[in-house]
């Protein structure tokens, strides 16, 4: 099946690369400026709206869910990767970290207060990308927060490399505005959206974008 083929090659790929990305992969305090105070942001909104837990979607070896943590947000962390959630419970014994896949998640209708899926996304082929939008949707509570984050562009990558080691997934980059149609046709309301030119450790453009679960009448 095409879905299980790239969950696979995914979960596979950052098996091979984990211990790897820890040594290669700048933690949160070392982000950009604009990338930080846009996770501070959206933490504080996630606070103030009191609905419920943060899944960082994609969490790799944890970093991110315990810098949500550092800000006051509960948090959680899921990832394809066995071998990346056994870095993320290793380093951070104290929060939940779970394995499984953004295109079917394990959580309850409207449980969650907030979603983050920092660049965690752009290995889902694009036909895929509203099963994974609609999963954000079903698991939002009502006036929930979606921090999306990751690059822009208009092509699809097939390296052959990641992060110093052999990979076998694939890259899909999509251009900003496709990003918004699809959040909008998942039924999230777009509420801020930041675009950056590539600049220091980041060779490619990338972008934020904040959207809300509407809240019922």
């Amino acid at each position: 099946m095409a879905e299980l083929s790239f969950l696979t090659a995914v979960s596979d790929s950052y098996d091979t690369v984990a211990a790897d990305y820890l040594e290669r992969v700048p933690p949160p305090s070392e982000m950009d400026p604009l990338s930080r105070a846009m996770l501070a942001g959206f933490a504080e909104l996630v606070r103030m709206a009191g609905l419920g837990a943060v899944a960082n979607l994609g969490c790799g070896p944890g970093r991110v869910t315990a810098h949500l943590a550092g800000l006051g947000v509960s948090a959680f962390g899921v990832d394809l990767s066995p071998k990346m959630i056994g870095l993320a419970r290793h380093a951070y014994p104290n929060l939940r970290f779970t394995e499984g896949s953004m295109t079917a998640l394990e959580m309850r209708d409207d449980d969650l207060g907030g979603i983050l899926a920092w660049y965690s996304t752009h290995h889902t082929p694009p036909q895929w990308l509203p099963a994974v939008f609609a999963e954000f949707h079903r698991t939002l509570a009502p006036g929930g927060y979606l921090l999306w984050g990751d690059y822009a562009g208009n092509e699809r990558l097939q390296p052959t490399h990641g992060h110093g080691r052999p990979v076998s997934y694939e890259s899909y980059l999509l251009p900003l505005d496709r990003m918004v149609e699809l959040l909008d046709q998942a039924g999230l309301v777009l509420t801020a959206r930041l675009e950056q030119e590539p600049g220091g450790r980041v060779n490619r453009p990338h972008a934020c974008l904040l959207a809300r679960k509407p809240e019922r009448p």
